[in-house]
């Protein structure tokens, strides 16, 4: 039985399906398989990272759309995203770099054009004048929120009951398993 759930996306131009446990998706929409065939239906780490990326591509369009829904075009989703990573912390930028994978150049850049579009604080170190710390504006928590609130209405499309939500727990899960092997595996060999 075929219980396929298709989610068009009209801003990409796709449709996404889900499927039951059981299948997944091969060369596309139109195939689906079932994984117990045996082992020619394995997804390889080369085509998961494949999938990630893609799917970080589209979150990031996505993102961009919704930033635009909410008047926003003097940061893009890369900025976006490093507003959401200080939340409701007081952060140095050394601590912002250990909460998200930015190159530290990169992590620069981004903090001049929040701090030019009123996105953030720079707070002066009292210890150390050479360093700050920064925090959310009232600006940027008001964007921060306006995205939290658009994300719950992609939650709520793609859960639809306590199963969904522990795949998507696992699949959290997994993908952190994988971001620490993959890490240390490229510091320190397999």
């Amino acid at each position: 039985m075929n219980h396929r759930i298709l989610y068009p996306f009209a801003d990409f131009g796709d449709t996404v399906a889900i499927l039951p446990a059981n299948e997944t998706l091969r060369k596309g929409l139109d195939t689906p398989v079932d994984d117990r065939d045996g082992d020619d239906s394995l997804v390889t780490y080369f085509e998961l990272a494949r999938v990630m990326e893609r799917a970080s591509r589209r979150f990031s369009g996505l993102l961009r759309a919704e930033l635009t829904k909410l008047g926003v075009e003097d940061i893009g989703p890369a900025q976006a995203m490093v507003l959401l990573a200080i939340g409701e912390a007081e952060l140095s930028v050394g601590e912002l770099l250990d909460r998200g994978h930015y190159v530290g150049s990169n992590i620069s850049y981004y903090l001049k054009q929040l701090a030019d579009g009123d996105y953030i604080d720079r707070i002066a170190s009292q210890r150390d004048k050479r360093s700050a710390r920064i925090r959310l504006s009232e600006k940027g928590r008001q964007l921060c929120a306006g995205l939290r609130q658009a994300a719950k209405g992609y939650e709520r499309a793609l859960s639809h009951g306590d199963q969904d939500r522990r795949n998507l727990e696992t699949a959290f899960q997994t993908l952190h398993r994988l971001e620490l092997v993959w890490g240390n595996a490229a510091r320190y060999g397999i």
